[in-house]
């Protein structure tokens, strides 16, 4: 089979291809740029994407195609109606990621809630060199276990979060559209008034789009430390600016954005110096065992494929 590999670069340099390249002639490509969409897929049998658009506009020119491979689970690049019609099998990679997303929104957690880089930077600085005395404990922190964590959806990664967080004795309380008994689950108005710590884990959608906004912010703890490692739009970013800004947000983890990569005219960008805020360029999902065992995946959708089995389908 052709295989072509659209973005690569999406998903670094370091990946073993082996198992795909098992599989049939393999074409691969660090970046396809939209314009450049039709004369690539226009041989493909089987595409395999990350963030390059197919649309019932370029979808007409792949007149071999069979089979178009997601390396994500968010599927809203790929018009799956035209793939549907035209009888063109569609696959994405769910759960591939949890453990590098959850692993990140600890360690934002605990970094904000322990201050670390103020801390560490007074060592740097060369002030606790110089202070004489033995030891340093402001800026003031407390225990997680003296905290309440709300986590805003409660799927694989944010349970995952929720049980880590319990385990640290932290209360948990989660937003769930639909509640479970496995956790305290309260609408998103009471997690955010009773939350020292929120972590967002859901998906965007018309619901959850500035999910949280100005009016929610305003009902948090003063001090309070938000995290998003979702989708950049399910909160608003201008409104989250301004509560770091005015000291309502103690501390702000962020992996997403609205436009990614972050822009020029982001409110984001008033807030590259501050000691209580850390920004990271989307890698939740990047651990080099996470991204692997994506490809892996993928090399076993189509695999699949060519047996004539369904496997991870969408169409």
């Amino acid at each position: 089979m052709k295989i072509s590999v659209l973005d690569v670069a999406t998903l670094g340099d370091d990946l073993n291809f082996d198992a795909i390249n098992r599989l049939g002639d393999v074409v691969v490509y660090d970046i396809t740029r939209q314009e450049d969409v039709i004369d690539r897929i226009k041989d493909a049998e089987v595409l395999i994407l990350n963030k390059v658009k197919l649309t019932r506009e370029n979808l007409p020119y792949a007149k071999n195609l069979k089979l178009v491979c997601i390396t994500a689970t968010g599927f809203d690049n790929v018009d799956l109606d035209y793939c549907q019609k035209h009888n063109i099998g569609v696959c994405n990679v769910a759960g591939y990621s949890t453990d590098s997303v959850v692993q990140l929104t600890i360690a934002m957690a605990f970094s904000l809630a322990t201050n670390l880089y103020s801390f560490g930077d007074y060592v740097k600085s060369g002030k606790y060199t110089n202070s004489g005395v033995f030891n340093c404990v402001k800026p003031v922190f407390r225990e997680m276990s003296a905290l309440t964590w709300g986590v805003v959806g409660l799927g694989n990664i944010g349970t995952k979060v929720a049980t880590i967080a319990k385990t640290m004795g932290c209360t948990v309380l989660a937003y769930k559209r639909t509640p479970t008994g496995s956790y305290t689950c309260v609408d998103i108005d009471t997690l955010c008034q009773k939350s020292d710590i929120i972590s967002i884990h859901t998906p965007l959608c018309d619901e959850t789009f500035h999910l949280i906004n100005e009016k929610r912010l305003s009902m948090m703890k003063d001090g309070a430390i938000l995290i998003n490692v979702a989708r950049g739009s399910v909160v608003d970013e201008a409104a989250v600016c301004n509560a770091v800004i005015n000291k309502k947000l103690g501390g702000l983890g962020v992996d997403v954005y609205s436009t990614e990569p972050m822009q020029p005219d982001s409110p984001y960008q008033k807030l590259l110096n501050c000691e209580n805020v850390i920004f990271t360029p989307h890698m939740a999902w990047g651990a080099i065992d996470s991204r692997q065992r994506c490809m892996d995946e993928v090399a076993k959708n189509i695999e699949s494929f060519i047996n004539g089995e369904k496997r991870s389908r969408l169409v």
